[in-house]
């Protein structure tokens, strides 16, 4: 067995949902200017970005691309990792699972302690429904700068025994948040990755300095998005 560990960024958002950077451009930096091995798009409800970014990799071989989504049950977020096709939004949190995994998919509770001014979209949301859903991994770390308290109860919780595999992604939607989260797993592949959640072996870990970068764009956000709004208005003039 390979002594090797990598890491890899299992939560990023592209412009085909509301990310700033495009999936090539995403490819590109993670190619050039991190050590991420393997990075996974994963759209709110869409796989499309995953997949250009697929094949914007066909040129850095260096880099894996999993074909993922971050899917809206009504209960919560759930990262569709290994994806093939869309999972619906609007599902209850039992039958987004049940449709990841029959696609041969990996189902992750993704930031599974965000509070109420996050948004409904975590671990909380499901109450005593949890025990209905068997989903393979939580996100245990993710670098957004609204999370730290509920990164620290997913470490907690995930510590108590969830008999789950931990991951941990930027949630990046600009390019330099990429990598600030990150799942470290043994091998150097996508299909390591996938092994490494299965047998229950990854760690999830923050990149040094990562909680700046996300703090100083967190707050630079609300701007750049009007700015790429009126970008998209004047070429559509």
């Amino acid at each position: 067995m390979t002594e090797t560990w990598s890491k890899a960024d299992l939560h990023i958002h592209s412009t085909e949902s509301d990310g700033l950077a495009t999936p090539e451009e995403i490819v590109e930096y993670a190619a050039t200017r991190t050590d991420l091995k393997v990075i996974a798009i994963t759209d709110h409800n869409t796989i499309e970005g995953a997949l250009r970014a697929r094949e914007a990799a066909r040129a850095f071989p260096g880099l894996d691309v999993v074909i993922g989504s971050e899917i809206t049950s009504k209960w919560g977020h759930i990262l569709g990792l290994f994806l093939t096709e869309d999972v619906p939004p609007g599902l209850s949190a039992a039958e987004t699972i049940a449709r990841i995994s029959a696609q041969g998919g990996i189902a992750v509770i993704a930031h599974p302690f965000a509070n109420k001014a996050f948004g409904p979209f975590g671990l909380k949301s499901l109450g005593d429904r949890i025990g209905d859903v068997a989903f393979h991994a939580m996100e245990v770390y993710n670098s957004s700068p609204y999370l730290i308290r509920a990164n620290r109860l997913a470490a907690k919780a995930f510590l108590a025994g969830q008999g789950v595999a931990a991951t941990g992604g930027s949630d990046a939607h600009v390019l330099r948040a990429i990598g600030n989260g990150y799942t470290l797993f043994r091998g150097e592949n996508a299909e390591d990755v996938r092994r490494s959640i299965e047998e229950l072996e990854t760690c999830a870990r923050a990149a040094r300095g990562g909680l700046s970068v996300a703090l100083r764009y967190a707050y630079r956000y609300p701007a750049i998005r009007r700015q790429q709004a009126l970008n998209r208005a004047r070429c559509r003039a």
